[in-house]
């Protein structure tokens, strides 16, 4: 990260990654709870998902390195979207219990 603009979007990615993936619980040691169950289970997934992209982009930039904060950024992003569609799924009153 060279200047102050890359540190504020870096910055800013981290924190929708974590808004996106904040889950309301009844009190705050709940709510902490539920977001941080909620992000150890989509977190491999998202890891994982990030790898392919990042091999496949380094590959398509002749073994180029992508640095750590693009990596973290891509993770971010593919996280926020993990976030959203399972925010969706759970509050929209989808049952799995039937």
């Amino acid at each position: 990260m060279h200047n102050l603009k890359e540190k504020i979007r870096f910055t800013l990615s981290a924190a929708l990654y974590l808004l996106f993936n904040l889950r309301i619980g009844a009190d705050l040691a709940a709510t902490l709870q539920a977001t941080g169950w909620q992000i150890l289970q989509t977190a491999p997934f998202v890891a994982g998902l990030t790898y392919l992209i990042v091999s496949v982009l380094q590959y398509m930039g002749d073994g180029g390195k992508v640095p750590w904060d693009r990596k973290l950024r891509l993770f971010f992003a593919i996280g926020i979207i993990a976030g959203l569609i399972l925010a969706i799924w759970e509050y929209a009153g989808v049952d799995l219990q039937q």
